[in-house]
């Protein structure tokens, strides 16, 4: 196997950072690999979906080692990720933004659970919570891809949550009958055109929500969320981890 030089787009500050993570968690035992080597290789396989292989013989180690590397750093990552109350409490939005995505995966549990009539795709539906501005503030667990949207948000305890802290919630359609705080946007019911008044509350609320693909679009820059190749079960530990990297940044 070739191996060559390559970049990685996230800031050495970052690395550093899961590199001081790496030696207050693990202190100075014996690897093959120094802490910040330990941090880069889990970091290129989050962010670049690299296989373990091709990790090894860039890193000279086994396959094996490698795994084993990249498991334990996402482990110590998925520690720190806040709880849906603790990020909420920190960022004390005006309102927040929610919507839901799904994260593909090629490696299926229970076909009939894990795969979105919606998306059409098997994988796992993450819900994210963002500030007005888009900013994230939280990414959920992940659920079996069969999940619809509302039902996600009060598993995560989302429009419970929401409510206790006096949040207002923006969130599209597939949240109507939450509750709560949340507010959705009208529905045009048959035979009942929208009234005018209903088509620009609808308008605004558009806008307003918006912002919240942002969040996905920083999700899915983590290449391990586009068709991941480990069982769907895993993936909730990666998108923790995944939360504190983005909140790192």
């Amino acid at each position: 196997m070739v191996t060559y030089p390559a970049a990685l787009d996230l800031p050495h500050a970052l690395v550093e950072w899961v590199t001081m993570l790496i030696v207050t968690r693990e202190g100075d035992r014996r690897c093959k690999l120094r802490p910040s080597q330990r941090a880069v290789i889990a970091l290129v396989y989050l962010r670049e979906h690299t296989t373990y292989a091709k990790l090894a013989a860039g890193f000279r180690i086994s396959e094996g080692t490698a795994h084993a590397y990249v498991q334990s750093v996402i482990k110590l990552l998925a520690a720190r990720a806040p709880s849906l109350t603790q990020a909420l409490r920190r960022a004390r939005p005006a309102y927040v933004l929610v919507d839901g995505t799904i994260a593909e995966c090629d490696r299926v549990g229970d076909r009939e659970r894990d795969y979105s009539g919606k998306a059409r795709r098997h994988g796992v539906n993450i819900q994210a919570v963002t500030d007005p501005a888009g900013e994230l503030i939280w990414y959920s667990p992940a659920l079996p891809g069969r999940t619809v949207d509302i039902t996600a948000a009060r598993t995560h305890r989302i429009v419970t949550v929401c409510e206790r802290l006096r949040i207002p919630v923006l969130a599209d359609k597939a949240y109507a009958g939450a509750g709560g705080t949340f507010q959705v946007p009208f529905k045009r019911h048959l035979g009942r055109p929208l009234t005018m008044r209903q088509a620009a509350v609808n308008r605004a609320h558009a806008r307003l929500r918006f912002p919240v693909e942002r969040a996905f679009a920083r999700l899915k820059a983590w290449r391990i969320f586009r068709k991941a190749r480990i069982s769907s079960n895993r993936l909730t530990s990666i998108t923790k981890a995944v939360l504190t990297l983005e909140r790192r940044r």
